[in-house]
């Protein structure tokens, strides 16, 4: 065990979120999303996995030490419901809700088309699935910087 970390992050997570640099893109995705045939295509080339935890549940965990990337607009993306790409379901306001959280303020996410989001899915550097079973569970993270201090 380690102090003052959050320990639903995994050691494949942990080394992941380490490895990545500024600007690299991270899925996480629900248990409906073609999750393994799209992160064999991204940087990693390997599914990572957060089963036990829902979609708020797993982005509040890397949250708590994944920095978004504030030199752009919509650091934190999310899939767009068919035919309604301003709806947005309760697990989609849920993560807005972890967000804004862990941020401090209001932050909202971009929206993507469902198959634009796969193809940005497959230029990512890792994709993460969770245990979310609700449909249109799935963002995309662009990570920041940490400052010196």
């Amino acid at each position: 065990m380690l102090r003052n970390f959050d320990n639903r992050l995994n050691a494949d997570v942990i080394r992941c979120l380490r490895a990545m640099g500024h600007g690299d893109d991270l899925v996480i995705c629900d248990t409906n999303f073609p999750a393994d045939s799209v992160a064999r295509q991204t940087a990693t080339g390997q599914l990572l996995r957060m089963d036990n935890l829902t979609a708020a549940e797993a982005i509040d965990a890397i949250l708590s030490v994944f920095p978004l990337d504030s030199f752009v607009d919509k650091p934190a993306s999310r899939m767009e419901i068919m035919g309604k790409p301003a709806e947005v379901p309760p697990v989609q306001a849920e993560v807005q809700a972890v967000i804004d959280q862990r941020e401090g303020r209001s932050w909202p996410m971009g929206s993507i088309e469902r198959f634009a989001f796969y193809e940005a899915a497959k230029k990512s550097y890792a994709v993460i699935v969770t245990g979310e079973t609700r449909f249109y569970g799935c963002f995309i993270l662009k990570k920041g910087v940490v400052p010196p201090k």
